[in-house]
């Protein structure tokens, strides 16, 4: 049966409807970006923002009150949003409850029309540099295909088609709009997860059955199919300015911004302009959304410090996320199915320590090595599915030691590692690890007996120690400070960035070594992830043996997907 109007909980429905489909699509939405190397955004950070209002919607009382539930959506998809295309989701979700709150009778056709145009202005006022070919392009066709159908019929259902139906020939058309889209041979995938919004609403209105594919352009869907287009290649270029081609890219300018920060700003309205005016001058991808004091902000930069120093000039930042944009090399499935394996509680048998440690890690290999050195306390993480504050908090609260040492074992867990200790209700301390080879150093200074403030100090000496790598194969071509890449090749990173392109993984990995070890070290560590073959393992112990031969080699099992080797040398 077709709706005339939507109530409290029929635009519930279509925020749960939509959620489920972002999370059918996830991968798929993934997997429409344009970066080298595989670490999964758009689609997840999509999807986690929806998840965050549907926990909002849940803790209603009252879900026939329209105004609490367009206020559930607001709130939600605030606190919720991740990312660029999570935090223009949110303020695209946030411009639609704000209308849909003034009818009280029920959203129409008209109120719909008119919320889509509201939520079209809001979503480009967050942002200080709208470009065409992005999610701002399919939510603008989709606002005015309804506002013109609202003037010629009356049914809802009908409003909510031309919508969905402009949303799909405004993404067809984006990378006409993004010559990276079209060098890369996608969609912009954000505007293809917004699509899914469109098909939520019909679904609801008049029944229509969700699609079990996007509505992509055949030969983008046929490229998908061949695996041409890469799995969890990464969010994307920001939608303020389309990302130049890496060789033209000049020093400064949005590709070789380094750092994603993230935090709420609690500040007056009225301070906004001039704090987004002081971080154009520091960066790029600058998103700020929100209203009524606080403000979820967004923006690449190579200026960390400045970055969070603006929201000091105007008022109090809090929950900040730093994320280092050359290290996102982890799969996110990788870690959702860790999540599955980790352990929820402590062993009963485990004997009192003073501290205990816990450390972010995924791979069976990589669990067992962790508690080989003494970690009983594992919370799953990775570069792309960062463990959020509560889980760390957990944790925390639940480990048998008065005191507590986080090894985050990842740039990108910093920021929230250490927001997890500041608010602890015992005695924890943050070791800045990078990735899981300096945890393994640092667990070699851990002890138990210890407080975290003396055991802090020394894994942190031990881990700075520490010079790391990884290998994995790039998913896309791209122009790298070590050379021209070609979808396929092999690339040796360090914390640097990439420094080494090779036709194997074992050529690769040394060529990383020849760039990581000296004759001043005296142990690798390989650590063996998914894909790593006896016959290239062995010409790597051949290559450290005939040409660093004073150097000790220990190999693990690490199990980790994507990277076949990780190497660490002290």
């Amino acid at each position: 049966m077709t709706s005339e109007t939507l109530g409290a909980r029929q635009i519930a429905e279509v925020m749960s409807t939509f959620s489920g489909a972002l999370g059918l699509h996830r991968e798929v939405i993934n997997r429409l970006n344009v970066y080298p190397v595989p670490d999964g955004d758009t689609g997840t950070n999509m999807r986690l923002t929806l998840e965050s209002v549907e926990g909002e919607l849940a803790g209603l009382a009252d879900h026939d009150d329209l105004e609490a539930v367009c206020k559930a959506i607001s709130h939600g998809s605030l606190m919720g949003a991740r990312g660029n295309s999570g935090v223009i989701l949110c303020q695209i979700l946030r411009g639609l409850s704000q209308a849909f709150a003034g009818a009280p009778r029920g959203v129409d056709a008209v109120t719909l029309a008119s919320a889509l145009k509201e939520a079209n202005f809001a979503a480009r006022s967050g942002v200080m540099r709208p470009v065409e070919g992005t999610i701002l392009t399919v939510a603008a066709a989709a606002a005015d295909a309804a506002c013109a159908a609202a003037e010629t019929t009356d049914p809802l259902s009908e409003v909510a088609a031309a919508a969905r139906e402009a949303a799909v020939t405004a993404l067809a058309e984006t990378p006409g709009l993004l010559p990276v889209l079209a060098k890369a041979g996608v969609v912009d995938a954000g505007g293809a997860g917004l699509v899914l919004l469109f098909d939520a609403f019909s679904h609801v209105i008049d029944g229509r059955p969700m699609p079990s594919a996007l509505p992509l352009p055949g030969e983008v869907a046929r490229r998908l199919e061949r695996g041409e287009v890469a799995i969890d290649a990464g969010e994307g270029p920001a939608p303020e300015r389309p990302a130049p081609e890496p060789s033209e890219t000049p020093a400064g300018e949005v590709g070789d911004l380094r750092y994603e920060v993230m935090y709420f700003l609690e500040a007056p309205d009225e301070t906004v302009p001039a704090f987004k005016q002081l971080w154009a001058s520091i960066g790029d991808s600058i998103v700020v959304v929100g209203g009524d004091g606080l403000w979820n902000c967004h923006i690449h930069t190579d200026d960390i410090g400045g970055a969070i120093e603006a929201a000091l000039d105007v008022g109090r930042p809090r929950s900040i996320r730093v994320t280092d944009l050359r290290d996102e090399i982890e799969e996110e499935s990788w870690v959702r199915e860790e999540s599955a394996h980790a352990p929820a509680e402590a062993p009963a048998e485990e004997a009192y320590q003073t501290t205990s440690v816990i450390a972010v890690a995924t791979g069976d290999g990589i669990r067992r090595i962790f508690q080989s050195l003494g970690v009983r306390h594992i919370v799953a993480g990775g570069q792309s599915m960062n463990p959020s504050t509560a889980e760390i908090l957990d944790m925390i609260e639940r480990v048998p030691g008065e005191e507590v040492v986080i090894l985050p074992n990842n740039k990108n867990i910093l920021a929230v590692a250490a927001q997890a200790a500041e608010v602890a209700g015992k005695p924890t301390k943050v070791v800045p690890t990078a990735g899981i080879q300096e945890g393994f150093a640092a667990l070699l200074e851990y002890d138990p007996e210890a407080s975290s403030a003396e055991n802090a100090v020394a894994m942190a000496g031990a881990a700075s120690r520490v010079v790391a790598g990884e290998v994995t194969r790039a998913v896309r071509e791209s122009e790298t400070p070590a050379g021209h890449v070609e979808a396929g090749e092999w690339i040796g990173v360090t914390r640097s960035g990439i420094e080494v392109v090779a036709a194997s993984a074992s050529e690769a990995t040394c060529g990383l070594l020849d760039r990581l070890v000296t004759d001043a070290h005296e142990i690798v560590t390989l650590i063996e992830g998914a894909g790593a073959r006896p016959a290239e393992t062995r010409r790597i112990t051949e290559w450290l043996a005939a040409n660093r031969p004073g150097v000790s080699v220990e190999i693990h099992q690490g199990g980790q997907p994507l990277y076949p080797y990780l190497v660490a040398s002290e």
